[in-house]
């Protein structure tokens, strides 16, 4: 009898095996359409997480606020002279927002983890919301530079927490859309800021509340932020990392379940956070930066937003050193044509970001990055040529000028909502953000260098200085290619296993495999197959 039950079973695992990869294979699809296909957009849970999740965006919106409206007012000569503003000391007025920004890096990230990005978000509004009433109330020079030293540690703080919170809450399926628009949102405020400006530049005299009302208009998307953000919940993953199964469960099954408890996309996401993050990693730890440079995943995590933060700073120094320039070589003197030149810029970026925001996910955040660091090199190329000739020939400085434009148009396609969708996807939960605080250190690193460099070496090498940024850009290209992981299809948990890999670009590139379903459906088979012969026996 042995033998023969052992016999049939031997025959049974020769016959079902076989089976086993054809069903295994379709176990991992299975899967995906369960949580992926058939999802309504617009459908009442995620209507609700769009508000949620708007809030957040708020704080891109207040950093671009922040970042637009001094170089604006600094152009005002009432405000330039009643503060009394000068060559020699504006660098160091402009430059106390980064100062600003690079103190608040030190706790920006901890307070996020420590305390929830919820906290962090309304910690970071408070703080604005003072350096811009600082600001708008000011009678003396040094009040205005307390008040924008304050700005810049808010604005770091509500940088870290705001993308976190939004790629954490994002449903699977949209997350490419849904946390590339936070950095879309930027404009937001870069729009409002200087068209506000433009438009108070008709006012006659520019008197005080000309430019205090810019100053003050700063804390409006911050006074949002706080306003609204108790109303929305913690992220799942902060409350995995916590220990806090239950309140994760009820967040996912509102917000991605729709509501209902046995979903398996709440199922699946819940296995998969638990699975990957820990309850007692660094983030627990608010001195532990270890884990961003401990391992050689984490290096190489850390080594993509490097790339990010600098590639996608030092593509162009800032355009308001092209526009005088150009403008008036191209026949316009006016300011304020000048100034509606400027303001343009923002809407058109806006809607270059929200026109690429569907293709991240289309193409993947290679592809797109690649072609767009490309085309700002070539276009950047035609600008330099441009200002080189230009002198003298107004049509060559007009195609200069229509060049910028180009370069923002293909520069928001790609790298605006990459700048936020990116490194919040290939950071682990665990060091997600404090590797976003040291990203912002990086930027604003690159940001000094991209604002004082520039006027010196112009001013000495002229238009040569721009052949420094074209072979940047490509340089830029060619790292991207070499070295950049494809995250498009992925959950968040499954882009830390391919940083697990030996050369994590190339297995970014394969074919997306679930082991865990495979093994799942083959023991399934094996073993139901294996019960049934043997009961027949």
């Amino acid at each position: 009898m042995s033998s023969s039950k052992d016999s049939v079973l031997l025959r049974v695992e020769n016959v079902e095996v076989s089976r086993i990869a054809s069903r295994a294979e379709k176990a991992p699809a299975e899967a995906r359409r369960t949580t992926d296909e058939r999802v309504n957009p617009l459908r009442k849970s995620l209507l609700k997480l769009y508000g949620c999740l708007f809030v957040a965006y708020l704080c891109s919106a207040t950093n671009g606020f922040d970042a637009n409206t001094f170089g604006g007012l600094s152009a005002i000569d009432t405000f330039v002279s009643y503060f009394g503003i000068t060559p020699d000391n504006q660098g160091l007025v402009a430059a106390l927002y980064v100062v600003g920004n690079v103190a608040g890096c030190l706790f920006a990230g901890p307070c996020a983890d420590r305390c929830g990005r919820r906290f962090g978000m309304a910690v970071g509004s408070v703080i604005c919301i003072v350096g811009a009433v600082m600001q708008a109330a000011a009678r003396n020079l040094g009040t205005l530079m307390g008040g924008r030293f304050i700005l810049g540690l808010g604005a770091v703080v509500v940088q870290t927490a705001g993308p976190a919170y939004v790629v954490e809450m994002a449903y699977p399926k949209y997350r490419g859309v849904l946390t590339g628009a936070y950095q879309t949102c930027f404009f937001l405020g870069t729009i409002v800021s200087t068209w506000l400006e433009y438009g108070l530049n008709f006012v006659a005299g520019t008197p005080q509340w000309t430019w205090r009302l810019p100053l003050a208009v700063q804390a409006f998307p911050s006074i949002l932020v706080l306003t609204f953000v108790w109303f929305i919940p913690e992220t799942p993953r902060w409350y995995i990392g916590q220990g806090r199964t239950d309140q994760a469960r009820e967040v996912l099954t509102k917000y991605h379940g729709d509501g209902d408890p046995d979903s398996p996309v709440v199922a699946l996401e819940l296995e998969e956070m638990r699975e990957v993050i820990s309850a007692n990693a660094s983030d627990k730890r608010w001195w532990d930066f270890r884990e961003l440079f401990n391992s050689r995943s984490a290096r190489y995590r850390t080594f993509l937003i490097a790339c990010i933060a600098f590639f996608g700073q030092w593509d162009l120094p800032p355009t308001s050193y092209y526009f005088p320039l150009m403008a008036k070589t191209a026949g316009i003197t006016s300011e304020r044509t000048q100034l509606l030149l400027n303001a343009l810029q923002t809407p058109i970026m806006m809607g270059a970001a929200l026109s690429g925001l569907r293709w991240q996910d289309r193409l993947g955040r290679r592809k797109l990055l690649i072609a767009s660091s490309t085309g700002m090199s070539i276009s950047v190329a035609i600008i330099t040529a441009c200002t080189a000739q230009q002198a003298g020939r107004p049509v060559v400085g007009g195609v200069g000028i229509a060049f910028v434009y180009v370069f923002l148009v293909v520069f928001a396609f790609a790298w605006t909502p990459a700048q936020s969708l990116y490194p919040t996807e290939v950071l682990a939960y665990n060091t997600r953000a404090k590797g976003l605080a040291f990203m912002n250190l990086l930027v604003n690193v690159a940001n000094v260098f991209n604002t004082y460099v520039p006027p010196v070496a112009i001013a000495r090498a002229s238009w040569r200085f721009y052949i420094f940024y074209i072979l940047w850009d490509a340089l830029g290209a060619l790292v991207i290619y070499l070295t950049f992981v494809e995250t498009k299809g992925r959950n968040l948990e499954e882009i830390d296993h391919i940083f697990e890999a030996e050369n994590p670009k190339k297995a970014s590139l394969q074919p997306q495999y679930d082991k865990k379903a495979e093994t799942y459906a083959a023991g399934k088979v094996l073993t139901g197959g294996r019960d049934a012969c043997v009961a027949s026996v």
